[in-house]
């Protein structure tokens, strides 16, 4: 959601903040704004829409200081546009916030009452409205700010600039990451540590509840009780050129190119020379746990219910999937013998650190696969699982769907193993596939000139319809919901199975159906429901194997050839094509590839 930075420096504040605010983006981007403190003096420049419109701003009205902070907005209370961007201002005070304050309107009617007036549609201004209130009856801007963290409730991650207040952040976060970053006489603010990366590698990050009084030598941080609290400054490896498309037209583009790289790290840190598949302590003895319950959001949810067609078939284990908005609510029991695993690319999506949370003392252990290591739910997991994708900028998920699928295929093989359900040969044997999926990702990759030339045609449509069986299922989902995503095209997935359920009655020639089938035990299967396709004028686009195309290729509409892959790999080769599609489609359609509308990367509220 959101981007929030915060800098206390001996440089110009602004272009500092603008160039944090560019690494944030991908958070946020339907108005931008930054707040600075010069000679004492608080001033402010907002824009509506993307970043560039504000450095456009800035240029013509520039804003000085050393002491300052930024936004990038995802609306959620009040429409994007000017007068709601972030900082919010009321009297001395300025905020940014990335969150929802849920009882907003209980303050504002508290202030209203007593002459305090609002001038936005935004949940943030009652924030620094409250905390002025306080300066108003004569408190100090820490301690204002402290009796208006008090009375929030809600999610947020917050950043106080006070006029007259050159040498003062205060930070504070309850549901939404915030870190604090550590310079020589300088020190940072900032939503994640990429924001933070060419300013410094030393973060400390806020635990829930946390917050902050922050200054160019100190920072103190105060528990949810006030309690001085010691949080651990850790050294954060982040390759700053990752944040660059790499001569790429969009940062999609390059993460889609990037995941046999990508993968092969992966499978390098969970695959020993000798083929066995290792987790870090305290590891996962399958042979003691009962059931998994994965729970997840989004492209994550697709990558778990995936994997649970691998640990039900392969390793015998009985998988419960659930979305993560449903589950925190419904709360379900939680049985003995259960391991509650959790999936999430940025590691801070809010509604499965609700169910994490949740789970947290009932299930025998709390596992999660994260693409952030120093996220939330990673350190509130009793194991994380690193997914090593590296950072991903485009909203719309590629290499962090393969690289979540590679960690959960291991898993699965080591459940198998470790419950006798296959031998140490066989083990040996899907490792040894494993090792190739880089090389037959990199193959894959050649069927993008013939996914450009598809797309082409799929950009005309209305509609789209994917099908699978199996596996392939969720994959069919998978590239629904990118095609959806980012070329605003309605795609619906079914399992080829509930054809004649309902979804054959919107086959006619002007819906293509897009058909995933390698050429596996349900391969016929598909084809049967492919021929019904085909008998009532539907458009079928086959991504098959080269066996398969010579079984199932005639009268089919096109058909994209995949390099053959064991059965049980296929779903992470089968992103390819989902992925290609949906972004060549996008760009014939002129759309907004890695920023799509209405679309953030990281939901950290509800």
């Amino acid at each position: 959601m959101c981007g929030i930075v915060g800098v206390l420096g001996n440089h110009e504040a602004g272009p500092i903040l603008v160039e944090a605010l560019k690494r944030l983006e991908y958070r946020g981007y339907d108005s931008a704004g930054i707040a600075t403190v010069q000679d004492g003096r608080l001033d402010r420049r907002r824009a509506v829409g993307k970043l560039v419109n504000l450095q456009d701003a800035l240029v013509y009205d520039p804003l000085t200081g050393k002491s300052g902070i930024g936004h990038t907005r995802w609306a959620t209370h009040g429409a994007p546009n000017v007068n709601n961007a972030h900082p919010h201002q009321a009297g001395k005070v300025a905020v940014v916030h990335n969150g929802i304050i849920e009882n907003f309107r209980e303050l504002r009617e508290e202030l209203a009452k007593k002459g305090i007036t609002h001038s936005t549609d935004t949940d943030t201004e009652t924030i620094a409205l409250l905390a002025q209130s306080f300066i108003d009856q004569g408190l100090a801007p820490r301690d204002a700010a402290e009796q208006t963290i008090a009375r929030l409730e809600g999610a947020y991650a917050l950043c106080f600039l006070f006029d007259g207040e050159d040498d003062l952040l205060i930070a504070a976060r309850k549901g939404s990451p915030l870190a604090i970053g550590h310079g020589d006489g300088e020190m940072f603010v900032g939503s994640d540590a990429i924001a933070l990366a060419p300013m410094t590698d030393r973060i400390t990050y806020l635990d829930e509840g946390d917050w902050a009084i922050v200054t160019r030598n100190s920072v103190e941080i105060r528990d949810a009780e006030g309690k001085l609290a010691n949080r651990d400054m850790r050294v954060i490896q982040i390759d700053t050129a990752m944040i660059d498309k790499g001569g790429h037209k969009h940062f999609m583009a390059k993460e889609i190119a990037e995941q046999p790289t990508v993968l092969t790290g992966a499978l390098g840190h969970y695959l020993a020379e000798d083929g066995r598949i290792t987790l870090p302590e305290p590891g996962l003895d399958f042979t003691q746990i009962d059931r998994l319950t994965m729970v997840a959001c989004g492209t994550a949810f697709y990558a778990c219910l995936t994997a649970k067609y691998w640990f039900e078939q392969l390793a015998g284990l009985p998988v419960e999937v659930d979305v993560a908005s449903e589950f925190r609510y419904r709360e379900p029991p939680i049985t003995k013998g259960t391991v509650a695993l959790f999936v999430s690319q940025s590691g801070e999506t809010a509604d499965t650190l609700a169910a994490l949370r949740y789970c947290a003392g009932k299930a025998e252990q709390i596992v999660s696969v994260v693409n952030v290591p120093e996220s939330s739910i990673a350190r509130e997991s009793d194991l994380p699982l690193p997914i090593l994708a590296g950072t991903e900028i485009g909203v719309a998920s590629t290499k962090a769907f393969t690289c979540q699928l590679t960690v959960l295929a291991m898993m699965a093989i080591k459940a198998a193993t470790d419950r006798g359900r296959i031998n140490s040969e066989t083990a040996a044997q899907m490792s040894t596939n494993l090792r190739a999926m880089p090389g037959l990702m990199n193959a894959a990759l050649g069927i993008e000139g013939r996914s450009q030339t598809i797309s082409r045609k799929l950009a005309e449509a209305r509609d789209i319809l994917f099908l699978g069986r199996g596996p392939m299922y969720p994959l069919a989902l998978e590239g629904a919901l990118k095609l959806k995503e980012i070329s605003y095209i309605h795609a619906e997935a079914y399992a080829s199975g509930e054809l004649k359920h309902g979804p054959i009655a919107l086959v006619d020639e002007h819906v293509p159906v897009i058909v995933m089938a390698p050429r596996d035990a349900l391969f016929d299967k598909t084809v049967s429901n492919m021929q019904e396709v085909m008998a009532r004028g539907g458009q079928v686009l086959l991504i098959t194997d080269k066996k398969g195309a010579e079984d199932a290729g005639d009268g089919v509409w096109e058909t994209i050839v995949m390099p053959e892959v064991d059965p049980f790999l296929a779903p992470i080769l089968y992103a390819i094509p989902a992925q290609l599609l949906a972004y060549h489609t996008a760009v014939a359609k002129g759309t907004d590839v890695d920023q799509p509308r209405n679309l953030a990367k990281s939901v950290t509220v509800e």
